[in-house]
C-alpha cells in the first residue's frame, strides 16, 4: 500500500512538472472564463484558456511578469511565483473601462492596442452570446459602430466611415475573403460566416492596405473562428457547447453544436449550425409605404397577383442556412504549430425582397427574383514557427483555397422566360508573415502575399412552360484576377509613453478577361490590366498614463479594378443598364484620423475619434456609350447605358464619440454616436451625397450585471435622410424608400427600444431572453430594401459540457 501511495505521489509530481495549469474565473459568479489571453514578458507566445477556464503555462515558468487579460475585465499582472503561491487560480473583476486590450488585425500579430495608432474595436463572444444576433451581419452591428444595410433578409452589407462593399475588406482566420466579383452594390457574403463558430471579431477603422492590400479603404473586419485547444493535462479532454434559439418575428429556429477534443499534441474542433428563417414580419407603427399589399404566385400557367393576407409580412424573404466547420491542430513542440481548417456554408434560394416591390405599368415588375443558393467553402492551412533567428522571431504561413458560388434568377411578370446567371470563383492565396524584434524598443512586421481569383460566369435562359433551356448572356466575362505584394511595418517605442509605427506596401495586380460578344455587341473581346500601387502609413500612440491614450494616423489605401468593375452587365435601376468598361484604373484613398480616450476615476470612460478621407480617381457608375449609343434594349426595356468609370473624387469625414459610466449596485450606462458626411463629384461638376455614407446613428444602453444576472435596456436610433440629401443614384429607387409630403422618396428617422436578459443557471446552462423593438416600430435602415423586424421575442438556451 505504501508503495502504491508513493507511486501515485511520484506520478502526480511528474505531471505537475510537465504541465502547470492555471484556472481563470469570473469573480462575481465564479464561472470559468474561456478565451482569456495569457502573455509572458519573456517571449511573444500568447496562450488562451479553454472552456473550463484553464491553460498550461509551464513554458512561462520563472517569468517575472505574466499578464492575464480579457476584454470586459480588469487586467491582472503577476509573476509566475505569485501565481504559484495562490495555487494557480485567478479571479478577474468585470471592468469595461480598460483602455488597453490585445488586438490582431492591425499587423496580423498579437499586440497591445496601446501600440496601434488606428482605431480597432473588438466584439467578444460574451457579448455575442448575450445579444444573440441572427447572422454575422447582425453581429457586426452589436458594436454600435458599424451600419448594416439589407436588400433582403438573407443579407447584410456593412457600411464603415462612408464606405461599403468592395471598399471594405473581410478576413477569416487571416485569409482574405474578398473576391474579384465583390461589387460596388450591396453584398451579402458576410452571412456565410457562422456567428456561433467565431472566437473573436475585430474591426479596424480606416485604410488597412499596407497589411491587407486592395479594398481595405474604409476598414477591415477580421474574424477568427474557433481554434482547436490542446489538452492542459496531457490526458484526453473533451469540451463543447450546444445552443438553441427561437425568435418570433421570423419564426427563427436555430441549433448549434461544437466540441473540442484535446490531446497532448493533437486537437480537433467540430462545429455545426442550422438556421430556418420564415418571412420577416415588420412593425405596426410607421410608414405605410413599407407595407406589402400583394404577393405573386404561379398558378394555372400564369402569375397571379394576390392580396397579401398580412401586409406586414414581407413575402418572400424566408430562407434556410447551414454551416459546417472542422479543424485539426498538431503541435509537435513549442516551436511548431500546424492548423488545418475546413469551412462550408450554404443557404437555400431566397427572394431579393426589394426587387419584389418594384412596379411597372401598375403591376409588379417581376414574377420571380431570387438569389440561388449562396455557397462558400474554404480549406486553410496555417503553419506557425517560433525561432530567434536572424530573419525572424516568429513566422506564419497561410495557404488557402476558397470556392464561392452565387446565382440570380429573375423573370418578368407573366413571362415564361427565366434568366439564370451563375457565378463561381476559385480563390487561391498564400501569405508569408514575419515578426522580428530589432531591439528592446523596435519590432519589424513584414511579409509577402499572392492571390489568384479564377472567375467563371454562365448564363442560361429557361422557358418555364416548355422546360427547355438555351445559353444566355453571362453577367461577367471569363477572367483571372491576381495580386502580388510585399509589405513592411516598423514599430518603434520612442519612450515609455510614446509609440510610433510606419509601414509601406507595394502591390502589383493583373486582370485578364475574355468577353462573349454573341449577345451584346461590345467593341472589344478582351480586357487586360497590369498595374501597381504603393501605399503607406504613419502613426503615433501617446499613453501618458493608464487612464489616457491619444492616437493619430495618416494612411493611404487603394482598390484595384476587379472583374465586377471591368466586365459586369446588369440593370442597376429601372431604365438603366451597366455595361463593361475595360479602361479602368485603381482608385486611391488618403486618410487622416485622430483619437483620444480618457478614464476618469475608474468610473467614466470617454472616447472620441475624428477622421477625414479623400478618394481620388473613384470608380463610380456614370452614363456611357456602347458603340455610340446612349440607350440599348435590355431585358425587354429600352435602358440608358452606364458603366463604371474613374469619373469622380469623393470626400468623407466624421466622428465617433462614446462614453461608459459605472453606476452603483452593478448598473452601468454606455452610449455610442456615429456621424459621417460624404460627397462625390457628378459629371456636371456638382456634388452629390455619397451612397454609403450612412446617416447619423447610435446606440445607448442601461446595463446591469451582478452575480448570475446580466440585463440591458437599450435603444438603437437613426437620423432622417431627406430627399434633398439622398444620393442622386438613390432618388430613382422609390420601391425601397418612404414618400415625403411631396411624394419624393426619403429615409425617415427611426428608433427601437429593446431589452435583453441572461441568467447563469449553472456553469453548464445559460438562458438568454429578450424582446426587440418593444414599441413595434415599422422602420427601414437607409438604402435597405427590407424593413427591420417588428416586436420580436427571443429565447435561447446554451449548454457547456
Amino acid at each position: 500500500m505504501k508503495k502504491l501511495i508513493f507511486l501515485l505521489l511520484f506520478l502526480m509530481s511528474f505531471f505537475m512538472a510537465q504541465a502547470q495549469v492555471i484556472t481563470v474565473l469570473d469573480q462575481e459568479n465564479e464561472a470559468p472564463l474561456e478565451l482569456v489571453m495569457i502573455v509572458s514578458d519573456r517571449d511573444n507566445v500568447v496562450l488562451t484558456t479553454n472552456a473550463r477556464g484553464q491553460a498550461d503555462i509551464s513554458e512561462f515558468g520563472g517569468a517575472d511578469s505574466i499578464q492575464i487579460r480579457m476584454i470586459g475585465y480588469a487586467t491582472v499582472t503577476m509573476s509566475y511565483y505569485e501565481l504559484e503561491n495562490q495555487g494557480f487560480q485567478v479571479y478577474l473583476v468585470p471592468n469595461s473601462l480598460e483602455l488597453d486590450q490585445f488586438v490582431v488585425s492591425a499587423t496580423k500579430w498579437n499586440q497591445s492596442s496601446a501600440e496601434v495608432p488606428q482605431k480597432v474595436i473588438s466584439i467578444t463572444p460574451k457579448d455575442v452570446a448575450f445579444m444573440n444576433p441572427q447572422t454575422t451581419a447582425d453581429l457586426l452591428s452589436v458594436s454600435g459602430q458599424v451600419y448594416v444595410q439589407k436588400s433582403q433578409q438573407g443579407g447584410g452589407s456593412p457600411m464603415i466611415r462612408g464606405f461599403a462593399t468592395n471598399r471594405l475588406l473581410y478576413t477569416v482566420d487571416g485569409v482574405r475573403m474578398n473576391t474579384a466579383i465583390f461589387r460596388g452594390g450591396n453584398i451579402q457574403n458576410v452571412i456565410s460566416l457562422d456567428a456561433f463558430a467565431i472566437e473573436s471579431t475585430e474591426i479596424s477603422f480606416g485604410p488597412g492596405s499596407v497589411i491587407y492590400g486592395s479594398d481595405a479603404i474604409g476598414g477591415v473586419m477580421s474574424f477568427q473562428t474557433l481554434k482547436p485547444k490542446l489538452s492542459v493535462t496531457d490526458q484526453l479532454e473533451v469540451t463543447g457547447k450546444a445552443n438553441m434559439r427561437y425568435a418570433t418575428a421570423n419564426k427563427e429556429k436555430t441549433v448549434h453544436a461544437d466540441f473540442n477534443i484535446g490531446l497532448d499534441k493533437w486537437a480537433f474542433v467540430t462545429s455545426f449550425s442550422g438556421n430556418i428563417f420564415d418571412d420577416l414580419r415588420q412593425g405596426s407603427n410607421g410608414p405605410e409605404d413599407y407595407l406589402k399589399p400583394y404577393v405573386v404566385q404561379r398558378g394555372g400557367g400564369e402569375d397571379l397577383v394576390l392580396e397579401n393576407e398580412d401586409p406586414r409580412v414581407q413575402n418572400p424573404s424566408g430562407y434556410t442556412q447551414y454551416n459546417i466547420m472542422q479543424k485539426v491542430r498538431f503541435k509537435p513542440n513549442e516551436n511548431w504549430d500546424f492548423q488545418y481548417g475546413f469551412h462550408y456554408s450554404q443557404t437555400s434560394s431566397y427572394g431579393r425582397y426589394d426587387r419584389h416591390n418594384r412596379m411597372r405599368n401598375g403591376q409588379p415588375r417581376y414574377g420571380e427574383w431570387s438569389y440561388g443558393p449562396q455557397i462558400w467553402m474554404m480549406n486553410n492551412l496555417n503553419v506557425s514557427h517560433n525561432s530567434s533567428s536572424v530573419l525572424f522571431d516568429e513566422m506564419t504561413i497561410r495557404l488557402a483555397q476558397q470556392h464561392f458560388e452565387e446565382s440570380r434568377r429573375d423573370r418578368s411578370l407573366n413571362s415564361t422566360e427565366r434568366a439564370v446567371r451563375t457565378e463561381e470563383v476559385e480563390a487561391y492565396s498564400a501569405n508569408l508573415d514575419f515578426i522580428k524584434s530589432l531591439s528592446a524598443r523596435s519590432k519589424l512586421f513584414y511579409g509577402l502575399e499572392w492571390v489568384l481569383n479564377d472567375v467563371t460566369s454562365t448564363g442560361i435562359d429557361q422557358n418555364i412552360s416548355t422546360g427547355t433551356s438555351q445559353p444566355g448572356p453571362s453577367r461577367y466575362p471569363q477572367a483571372d484576377w491576381a495580386s502580388y505584394a510585399a509589405y513592411v511595418t516598423q514599430e518603434y517605442k520612442a519612450s515609455e509613453i510614446l509609440t510610433l509605427q510606419a509601414g509601406l506596401r507595394y502591390n502589383q495586380f493583373t486582370l485578364d478577361a475574355s468577353f462573349d460578344t454573341s449577345f451584346y455587341p461590345f467593341p472589344f473581346e478582351t480586357a487586360n490590366l497590369n498595374e501597381g500601387a504603393l501605399t503607406g502609413s504613419f502613426g503615433a500612440v501617446l499613453m501618458p498614463s493608464s487612464s489616457w491614450v491619444i492616437n493619430a494616423n495618416l494612411a493611404t489605401g487603394f482598390r484595384s479594378p476587379n472583374v465586377d468593375d471591368v466586365g459586369k452587365v446588369f440593370d442597376s435601376e429601372p431604365g438603366s443598364v451597366v455595361v463593361p468598361n475595360p479602361d479602368l484604373e485603381a482608385e486611391t484613398a488618403y486618410n487622416a484620423d485622430f483619437g483620444i480616450a480618457k478614464v476618469f476615476s475608474d468610473v467614466l470612460k470617454v472616447e472620441l475619434t475624428g477622421f477625414y478621407t479623400y478618394l481620388n480617381n473613384a470608380m463610380v457608375r456614370r452614363d456611357f456609350q456602347l458603340n455610340g449609343m446612349d440607350e440599348i434594349m435590355y431585358d425587354g426595356e429600352l435602358s440608358r447605358v452606364q458603366a463604371i468609370q474613374n469619373a469622380a473624387n469623393a470626400t468623407v469625414y466624421g466622428f465617433q464619440v462614446g462614453a461608459e459610466l459605472k453606476l452603483p449596485a452593478g448598473f452601468s450606462f454606455s452610449t455610442m454616436y456615429n456621424y459621417q458626411h460624404g460627397e462625390e463629384e457628378l459629371d456636371n461638376g456638382d456634388k452629390s451625397p455619397m451612397r454609403h455614407a450612412a446617416p447619423a446613428f447610435g446606440v445607448s444602453r442601461l446595463n446591469y450585471s451582478a452575480y448570475k444576472w446580466r440585463l440591458s435596456l437599450y435603444a438603437d436610433y437613426h437620423a432622417e435622410v431627406s430627399f434633398e440629401d439622398l444620393p442622386e443614384d438613390e432618388k430613382g429607387k422609390t420601391e425601397i424608400y418612404a414618400a415625403d409630403a411631396n411624394g419624393n422618396p426619403y429615409a425617415p428617422s427611426w428608433y427601437t427600444l429593446n431589452f435583453k436578459a441572461q441568467y447563469l443557471l449553472s456553469n453548464t446552462f445559460t438562458v438568454t431572453t429578450g424582446v426587440e423593438n418593444i414599441t413595434d416600430q415599422r422602420y427601414r435602415p437607409y438604402t435597405s430594401g427590407i424593413s427591420g423586424a417588428g416586436v420580436n421575442f427571443i429565447i435561447a438556451l446554451k449548454a457547456n459540457f
